[in-house]
């Protein structure tokens, strides 16, 4: 077995691997249900990479996201459902049909046509697959629907938020949208006192969505923001750990004060260096 540029070994490595007998044992013991954090956690690397721009990584956490594709398509092959070419089929027919601005006469679209036009074939190709499976008991169709419940929360609250903006439901000034931040900041603090932990996982839920929609309101990705002040965060710290090192300590020798006072002085340095 030789590696190739052709997707076809890809396929042929996977099957291997999943062969009775001959395959690998850990491949073969895994299922749908076991290998979807694998490729959750492949597509986070993706953007990792992209975030790093670092381009070598990219190229390798691309093959291992497309190794995922294989992957569950070779367990649904297995089954008899599918296979990886219909998985393509699936693929390139769904992009034709929701560009007819490209592929058929709908041409000169503006941006927000094509946006609304494209919600608008996802909708009839979900209301398609629910009669494939005569699914007679499915709810109705909802602006809701096709927001997959497994994103990340922030992710999920600015697509749920962004769709219903769709239809005017939204604020049209963004101060009211920081307004709302500073009202579930109060009634987070509200909760707190009470010491209900329902009352408080509400509320803290509420102000995530708030946060959310306000950066979706400014043009910024919430879940970019939350990974940058995480690396900001262990970048500071480590900081602290080196400048305690320094002193022959550890960050269970030293205090609050202390560590707190690094930490202004790493963010100085920080600033000064931006500036």
């Amino acid at each position: 077995m030789t590696p190739s540029r052709d997707i076809a070994r890809l396929i042929e490595i996977m099957a291997a691997l999943r062969q009775p007998r001959t395959g690998c044992p850990w491949d073969l013991e895994q299922t749908f249900e076991t290998i979807a954090p694998y490729t959750i956690e492949e597509a986070y690397e993706v953007a990792d990479a992209i975030q790093r721009a670092d381009l070598l990584d990219l190229k390798e956490e691309l093959g291992d996201l497309l190794l995922q594709v294989v992957y569950h398509s070779r367990m649904a092959e297995e089954r008899g459902a599918f296979a990886f070419g219909d998985v393509v089929e699936g693929v390139t027919r769904k992009l034709i049909r929701r560009h007819p601005h490209v592929f058929g006469e709908a041409r000169d679209l503006a941006p927000d046509a094509v946006a609304r036009l494209w919600d608008s074939i996802k909708a009839e190709e979900r209301a398609e697959r629910a009669a494939a499976r005569g699914d007679q008991a499915a709810p109705a169709p909802s602006m809701m629907d096709g927001v997959a419940a497994a994103l990340p929360g922030l992710t999920r609250a600015v697509k749920l938020q962004a769709k219903v903006a769709t239809v005017g439901f939204d604020w049209d000034d963004v101060s009211l949208v920081v307004g709302k931040v500073r009202e579930e900041i109060d009634e987070v603090a509200e909760a707190v006192s009470s010491a209900e932990k329902d009352a408080m996982e509400d509320e803290i839920g509420d102000l995530l969505c708030a946060v959310a929609n306000l950066a979706r309101h400014v043009g910024v990705d919430p879940e970019a923001a939350v990974r940058r002040s995480n690396a900001k965060f262990e970048r500071r710290f480590r900081s602290i750990e080196q400048e305690l090192a320094k002193l022959g300590k550890t960050p269970s020798d030293s205090d609050l004060n202390e560590m707190d006072a690094l930490w202004n002085r790493a963010k100085a340095v920080e600033r000064g260096a931006a500036e």
